[in-house]
This record gives structure tokens, C-alpha cells and sequence, in this order.
């Protein structure tokens, strides 16, 4: 489900789905926030980098998850999903070292909004992003209705979000999700090494005063947007998701 592999001060956290594009399950989001709780208590670890196994980055929630406990046809209840999606959301928002994204593929729904959180993003050329959600019924997630328009911009912000249309790589450095671009087959390999340069700059100490800083200045307003939609996230999902084919 998740592969890790620790050297040199940075964790390599691999979402490990290939089979379905690194779609987030309860138990996937359960497990990277399980991963990032320890890496926060390890002092070894001074930086996380997120990536995906396969041809895929993130595609987003797994749909087929949500539709069964919707239906009640799972032993997963939406509380579940909503609970692990929870646990992960608060493990990258407070996060106390180093997180970047190796983005080496597909980024769908959550794929796209958690790059707002990493302290570096790389994506590379063939990447493509997207944020789904009008097209398929509901509302943003991960506090992207705000967390997109503090680095995008209002109008770009609202187009990217209302429209659910496809980013590329070089629009995603462009719009502020990403740092750069890089060749496919140097993202991850990259992104360690920037991540390793985060982890050497200096003391522990230092990267951890500096990060929670960071971290405080968007709190409010992130915690603030992800209860506005949640719920309305809840209201409309409960009122039958249309469209539930895949958003690629």
C-alpha cells in the first residue's frame, strides 16, 4: 500500500497502487498519516518526500470506496473515509519538517490539492493535474478554496476549480503548485536531492522553528475552509454524486 525508504535525513513516502493510479482508500490515507507521524518523531528525519509508484502521482479518492459505503455495500462507513481522510489532511497540514511532492504522474482531486501544502513540489513534463470536483457533482476539498487562491490568485483560483479542466506541468510551476519541472525519469530522484539539501542546511532545530512558522500563518484560513467544505461536500455528495465515471 505504501513503500518508505529512509536515508540521509529524508523519508521517500511512496503511494504504492499502481493498479489504480495510487487512488486514496481510508487505509492508504491512514497509512501515509501513520508514516508522517513517525517521520515527525524521528530525529533521522528531517524531510518527507511524497510520490507515486507506476505511471500515477495520485488519482484522487478511490471512487469505487466512496460509492460503497455510500450504497452500504462496504464495512467502510463515509464516517471512516471522513475520519482517515481527516487524520491525513491534519498530518501534511501540520507536518513539522521538510514535506515535498515528487509529482511523476496523474495528480487528480487530492493529488492536486495537497501541493499547496509541500514546502516544495517538482512535477514532471508528462504530469498533468486536476481538480475534478464540478464536473463530478461535488465541492472542493483539502482547503483548496482557499489554499488555491493564496497562490494562484483569485480569477485563476475560480477558473481552475469551476472549470475542472486539466493543468500541465509547465501551467502547474506557472500557477504556483510546483517549484519546477523536471524529465520524467529524474522527478524523484531530483526531489530527494532537494530534499536532502533541506535536511543538511542546518540544525534540526532550526528547520523545525522555521516549518512551524510557516505552518502558522496559513492555519486559520485552512482550517477555516476545509469546515466550510466539508460540509458542503456532505451535502452535496449525500444528494447522489452524478457522473461517477472515471475523471479521466
Amino acid at each position: 500500500m505504501i513503500q518508505t525508504h529512509d536515508s540521509g535525513g529524508v523519508r521517500l513516502l511512496t503511494l504504492d497502487r499502481p493498479d489504480k493510479l495510487n487512488a486514496m482508500t481510508s487505509a492508504l490515507y491512514q497509512a501515509c498519516a501513520d508514516s508522517l507521524a513517525e517521520a515527525a518523531d524521528n530525529d533521522a528525519i528531517a524531510a518527507v518526500v511524497l510520490t507515486g509508484a507506476g505511471r500515477a502521482f495520485c488519482a484522487g479518492n478511490d471512487l469505487g470506496e466512496l460509492m460503497s459505503a455510500a450504497s452500504g455495500e462496504s464495512t467502510t462507513s463515509g464516517a471512516d473515509q471522513g475520519h482517515a481522510f481527516a487524520t491525513f489532511m491534519h498530518a501534511i497540514a501540520t507536518f513539522p519538517k521538510a514535506f515535498l511532492a515528487a509529482v511523476n504522474g496523474v495528480g487528480v482531486g487530492i493529488g492536486m490539492t495537497l501541493l499547496p501544502y509541500c514546502d516544495a513540489a517538482l512535477i514532471a513534463e508528462s504530469a498533468r493535474l486536476r481538480g475534478p470536483f464540478v464536473p463530478l457533482g461535488v465541492a472542493p476539498e483539502a482547503g483548496s478554496s482557499a489554499t488555491f487562491a493564496a497562490v494562484m490568485g483569485w480569477q485563476r483560483a475560480a477558473y481552475i476549480l469551476l472549470s475542472g479542466r486539466w493543468v500541465s506541468a509547465p501551467e502547474a510551476v506557472e500557477l504556483g503548485l510546483a517549484l519546477e519541472v523536471a524529465p520524467d525519469a529524474e522527478v524523484v530522484e531530483r526531489t530527494v536531492a532537494l530534499a536532502r539539501e533541506i535536511a543538511t542546511a542546518g540544525p534540526l532545530g532550526s528547520i523545525v522553528a522555521t516549518k512551524a512558522l510557516i505552518i502558522a500563518g496559513r492555519s486559520d484560513l485552512v482550517t477555516a475552509a476545509r469546515e466550510r467544505e466539508d460540509a458542503t461536500f456532505a451535502s452535496l455528495f449525500g444528494a447522489g454524486v452524478p457522473g461517477t465515471t472515471s475523471a479521466f
